[in-house]
């Protein structure tokens, strides 16, 4: 792969992991116990008491139900970036740019709109 090609990738999988870790951190803390794993955070909304308790309570898990999809969504990209840009690092044992699946290239304008793929497109739409 062109050593100008690749340095784009690295700068824009950089730029995107910084990204989805700010959106992770307002909807979740990471997890001490586990690597590249988050937990949603539970919202909290104070002040009421009584029958105002119970629907704030009801609009706190409504609120969280919301975040766990796009908590895992997010933490999913992040691993694959991370898995990129670890490839990146160490080409002989990562093999950037190569699928995980049939071993083939994948066409460099798969990476370029998508650095992070694991995957060629073939093999993707299995």
């Amino acid at each position: 792969m062109d050593k100008n090609l690749l340095k784009e990738l690295k700068e824009r999988l950089e730029k995107e992991r910084k990204t989805v870790k700010e959106e992770l951190e307002k909807i979740a803390k990471k997890d001490p116990g586990l690597k590249d794993d988050w937990d949603s955070k539970f919202p909290s909304f104070d002040g009421e008491f009584g029958g105002a308790a119970l629907e704030i309570g009801a609009d706190e898990v409504e609120e969280y139900d919301a975040r766990l999809p796009v908590e895992y969504s997010l933490e999913t990209r992040l691993r694959d970036i991370n898995l990129a840009l670890e490839k990146i690092k160490n080409p002989l044992k990562g093999k950037y740019g190569k699928c995980e699946n049939c071993k083939k290239n994948i066409d460099e304008k798969r990476l370029k709109a998508y650095p992070a793929a694991r995957l060629c497109l073939k093999c993707q739409k299995k």
